[in-house]
């Protein structure tokens, strides 16, 4: 088991030096390799110059890791995947497409099957239309392979192995024998809930073959990272950082060309073009600086959606809390606020004195938040718990974010539900757990969006809320004041949450408009991403901001029990 760590990445990456960290490889089908890769011609430049002189060394070294990693003697692959993470315009479709024809070009199987892989037809096909330019620029491999156009195969001619293009369904991968696979734009893949499925059926299919191996290759998401591209990425980063040196884990390459934590939280730092060549290996080749520059000038001038949009394609910046357009200021310090020992409710109930309950409630087809804000005993700081629930109904009606929402079901930070009465059921469990700890407040200890909240209401009170513990708290600008609290104390650093990944979600979602001296944050504003459960914290911050105090707690039973005074 070789270590692929790569905990030095942001020295290297500072530094323009390799991100594959030194490796025992076997440095003759290493060499074997690269040989025949650098003959290969781009055949969509002018003059058709080899990979040789034509190819970024950040590919050519990759090339050498793909093969050199095997071991014909031991019948041993140490690399069974390649995770590569590029902005766009650095080739590396086309010079994964000409990876697959060594591939094809050193395979000893005899009738096995390589694939190309894309999120869309035209996706897969663009890296097998390079791959026949390869083809059609050397008569010696025109001699070797037979491209056949119409179905996107190509035969290799000695040993029939073919090379096809396959769409990103589960059933059509489902049973394959491959021996290589490409992956092509993951990052597009977020939203589709049979990612993880079919990702299975391909990694499935190269573990049958000692001499399997997978490579990925996607720019960075022009939305916060989802579902299996999320899942993916957050695994090669773990590997590359040394979280599971000592551990039998996937044997994950990454190659994950993005800034050092301080530039990329830095808009000047990662808007400067002097920094650009750090996460762009190929610059001078096939993207260049002066062009690059003209269109970030102009991507700024459009909106602030337009400036997103570009940073993550061609910086890698990753959309999330710290930055959202026209967003709110306190996402600047939710990421650094996290405690997930907060994410089991009980635990903040036991470290409170005192807690309060919001919740925002929508239609069927939206989410119902649910937020319990807890000021900890003898700290007085503030601790957030966050939860949504939703009618099943939602992943169809609301297909664009269902791969998230089922993310967050696993993540146990939203319970999906069955019927209308099962969700105001649960919702009444979460209120129940929070009443029977004793720590809310026998006055303005509920608030909640009165838009809405007939079935609700009716709900909480048959858990034990009194009329006094209710407050049906003004939305839009009347929530400035938690808006603005909650933005001091992240930045002061006096409030945690539970790290959940729906809040992060919620959180980036959240879009300010000014409006007279105050803010909204809406749904209408936010669009189709769900903010629900920030609402529910807002409704609940602004009754922690007013001071309370627990309710004695009386047992009446008891109470009942003893004996009459005398008068």
């Amino acid at each position: 088991m070789w270590d692929l760590s790569c905990p030095d990445w942001e020295d290297r990456i500072r530094e323009r030096r390799s991100l594959i960290p030194d490796l025992p490889l076997n440095e003759a089908e290493a060499d074997l390799a690269l040989a025949m890769f650098d003959e290969l011609h781009l055949p969509d430049v002018p003059g058709l110059p080899k990979m040789r002189s034509a190819c970024g060394q950040w590919f050519r070294d990759l090339v050498r890791v793909a093969f050199g990693s095997w071991f014909p003697e031991e019948n041993l692959r140490y690399i069974r995947e390649i995770l590569a993470m590029l902005p766009k315009g650095q080739s590396k479709t086309t010079y994964s497409a000409g990876l697959l024809l060594v591939a094809m070009l050193m395979n000893k199987r005899p009738r096995a099957e390589g694939i190309f892989v894309g999120p869309t037809q035209a996706i897969a096909d663009n890296a097998y239309d390079k791959a026949v330019g390869m083809i059609d620029a050397s008569q010696d491999l025109k001699r070797r392979f037979r491209p056949r156009d119409h179905i996107k195969t190509i035969e290799d001619l000695s040993n029939h192995t073919e090379l096809r293009v396959r769409s990103f369904d589960v059933n059509i991968l489902t049973g394959r024998i491959l021996f290589i696979a490409m992956l092509d734009e993951l990052h597009l893949l977020g939203r589709d809930a049979n990612t993880a499925k079919v990702l299975r059926q391909i990694r499935g299919g190269l573990e049958k073959t000692p001499e399997g191996l997978l490579i990925i290759t996607t720019t960075q998401s022009d939305e916060v990272p989802a579902g299996a591209f999320k899942d993916e990425l957050r695994a090669a980063r773990k590997i590359r950082d040394g979280h599971f040196r000592g551990k039998v884990v996937r044997s994950m390459l990454p190659v994950l060309y993005e800034f050092p934590q301080d530039i990329a939280k830095d808009r000047v730092k990662w808007s400067d073009p002097e920094n650009w060549d750090l996460v762009m290996p190929n610059l001078g080749r096939s993207v260049h600086k002066q062009s690059l520059i003209a269109d970030w000038e102009t991507e700024k001038a459009k909106s602030e959606e337009a400036i997103r949009i570009w940073a993550s394609q061609h910086l890698n910046i990753e959309m999330g809390v710290g930055l959202s357009a026209e967003g709110w200021r306190g996402a600047d310090h939710w990421e650094s606020a996290a405690d997930k020992s907060l994410q089991d409710l009980s635990t903040l109930l036991a470290r409170s004195e005192v807690v309060t309950f919001g919740s925002d409630m929508g239609g069927l087809d939206d989410l119902l938040g649910v937020a319990v804000i807890g000021r900890e005993r003898g700290t007085r700081r503030w601790l957030i718990w966050s939860h949504a629930l939703a009618h099943k109904q939602v992943l169809s009606i609301r297909k664009d974010i269902a791969s998230r929402l089922e993310g967050f079901a696993n993540e146990r930070s939203l319970t999906l539900c069955g019927t209308s009465k099962d969700l105001m059921t649960k919702f009444g469990d979460i209120f129940q757990q929070v009443f029977d700890s004793g720590k809310l407040p026998g006055k303005d200890a509920v608030g909640v969006d009165p838009n809405n909240v007939a079935a609700m209401i009716e709900e909480l009170t048959s858990r034990g809320m009194t009329d006094a513990m209710l407050r049906r708290l003004r939305q839009g600008e009347a929530l400035s004041p938690a808006w603005w609290g909650l933005e001091m104390k992240l930045s002061d650093g006096t409030v945690s949450h539970a790290g959940f990944d729906l809040m992060d979600w919620c959180v980036g979602n959240a879009k300010v408009e000014p409006r007279g001296n105050g803010i909204l944050i809406t749904k209408q504003i936010s669009g189709r991403a769900k903010i629900d459960p920030l609402i529910a914290t807002g409704c609940a911050t602004i009754l922690m901001s007013w001071n309370p105090t627990a309710a004695p707690r009386v047992d009446l039973d008891a109470w009942l029990s003893q004996p009459a005074m005398a008068i």
